[in-house]
Protein backbone atom coordinates (compact mmCIF):
# COMPACT_ATOMS: atom_id res chain seq x y z
CA UNK A 1 0.00 0.00 0.00
CA UNK A 2 2.01 3.76 -0.89
CA UNK A 3 1.94 5.92 1.94
CA UNK A 4 0.88 9.50 1.81
CA UNK A 5 3.57 12.20 0.48
CA UNK A 6 3.20 13.61 3.58
CA UNK A 7 3.50 11.11 6.21
CA UNK A 8 6.86 10.39 8.21
CA UNK A 9 8.59 6.94 6.49
CA UNK A 10 10.21 4.39 9.27
CA UNK A 11 14.02 3.19 8.22
CA UNK A 12 17.08 1.82 9.58
CA UNK A 13 20.68 2.96 10.12
CA UNK A 14 23.53 0.11 10.77
CA UNK A 15 27.09 0.05 11.48
CA UNK A 16 28.68 -2.88 11.54
CA UNK A 17 32.23 -3.77 13.17
CA UNK A 18 34.07 -6.84 13.13
CA UNK A 19 32.43 -7.88 16.81
CA UNK A 20 29.76 -5.67 16.88
CA UNK A 21 26.83 -4.02 15.39
CA UNK A 22 25.01 -0.76 16.04
CA UNK A 23 21.54 -0.37 14.42
CA UNK A 24 19.27 2.74 14.86
CA UNK A 25 15.87 2.96 13.83
CA UNK A 26 14.43 6.20 12.64
CA UNK A 27 11.31 7.90 11.51
CA UNK A 28 12.03 10.30 9.31
CA UNK A 29 10.71 12.94 6.57
CA UNK A 30 9.87 11.72 3.10
CA UNK A 31 12.55 12.85 0.78
CA UNK A 32 15.35 12.21 3.40
CA UNK A 33 18.36 11.36 1.80
CA UNK A 34 21.07 8.39 2.87
CA UNK A 35 23.37 10.98 4.06
CA UNK A 36 20.98 12.76 6.16
CA UNK A 37 19.49 9.67 7.76
CA UNK A 38 23.36 8.48 8.36
CA UNK A 39 23.67 11.96 10.36
CA UNK A 40 20.70 12.09 12.12
CA UNK A 41 21.42 8.52 13.95
CA UNK A 42 24.13 9.68 15.86
CA UNK A 43 26.14 7.32 14.86
CA UNK A 44 29.21 9.44 13.25
CA UNK A 45 29.84 11.20 16.55
CA UNK A 46 29.14 7.27 18.41
CA UNK A 47 32.10 5.69 16.10
CA UNK A 48 34.10 8.86 15.31
CA UNK A 49 33.56 8.95 11.74
CA UNK A 50 33.85 11.40 9.57
CA UNK A 51 31.69 12.85 7.33
CA UNK A 52 33.45 13.32 3.93
CA UNK A 53 33.34 12.29 0.44
CA UNK A 54 34.94 8.86 1.18
CA UNK A 55 32.14 7.63 3.65
CA UNK A 56 30.44 5.15 1.52
CA UNK A 57 26.81 4.70 2.20
CA UNK A 58 24.55 1.84 0.43
CA UNK A 59 20.83 0.87 1.42
CA UNK A 60 20.33 -3.12 1.54
CA UNK A 61 23.86 -3.98 0.25
CA UNK A 62 24.19 -2.14 -2.77
CA UNK A 63 25.69 1.15 -2.67
CA UNK A 64 24.52 4.66 -3.35
CA UNK A 65 25.12 8.43 -3.53
CA UNK A 66 24.74 10.32 -0.54
CA UNK A 67 21.95 12.15 -1.88
CA UNK A 68 19.62 9.56 -2.75
CA UNK A 69 16.28 9.60 -1.10
CA UNK A 70 14.99 6.94 1.17
CA UNK A 71 11.80 4.71 0.69
CA UNK A 72 10.04 3.34 3.37
CA UNK A 73 11.82 0.45 5.44
CA UNK A 74 14.94 1.15 3.95
CA UNK A 75 18.29 -0.12 6.04
CA UNK A 76 21.08 2.71 5.37
CA UNK A 77 24.34 0.78 5.92
CA UNK A 78 27.91 2.95 6.63
CA UNK A 79 30.60 0.57 4.99
CA UNK A 80 33.88 1.00 6.46
CA UNK A 81 36.63 1.04 3.95
CA UNK A 82 38.72 -2.05 2.85
CA UNK A 83 41.86 -3.12 4.71
CA UNK A 84 43.08 -5.24 2.19
CA UNK A 85 42.71 -4.95 -1.82
CA UNK A 86 40.11 -8.15 -2.79
CA UNK A 87 42.50 -9.28 -5.89
CA UNK A 88 45.89 -9.32 -4.01
CA UNK A 89 44.25 -11.09 -0.94
CA UNK A 90 42.72 -13.67 -3.12
CA UNK A 91 46.43 -14.18 -4.68
CA UNK A 92 48.33 -14.28 -1.51
CA UNK A 93 45.89 -16.77 -0.54
CA UNK A 94 46.31 -18.70 -3.56
CA UNK A 95 50.15 -18.78 -3.18
CA UNK A 96 50.07 -19.91 0.16
CA UNK A 97 48.02 -22.57 -0.68
CA UNK A 98 50.05 -23.75 -3.93
CA UNK A 99 53.57 -23.44 -1.23
CA UNK A 100 51.20 -25.77 1.45
CA UNK A 101 50.45 -28.28 -1.46
CA UNK A 102 53.90 -28.60 -2.57
CA UNK A 103 54.78 -29.00 1.56
CA UNK A 104 52.83 -32.11 1.54
CA UNK A 105 54.04 -33.91 -1.62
Amino acid sequence: MPEDSNQAIHIEVVYALPASQTLVSLVVAPGTTAIEAVIQSGLLEQHQLSLDAQLAVGIFGKKVRHNTPLQAMDRVEIYRPLIANAKEARRLRAASQKKSNKQKN
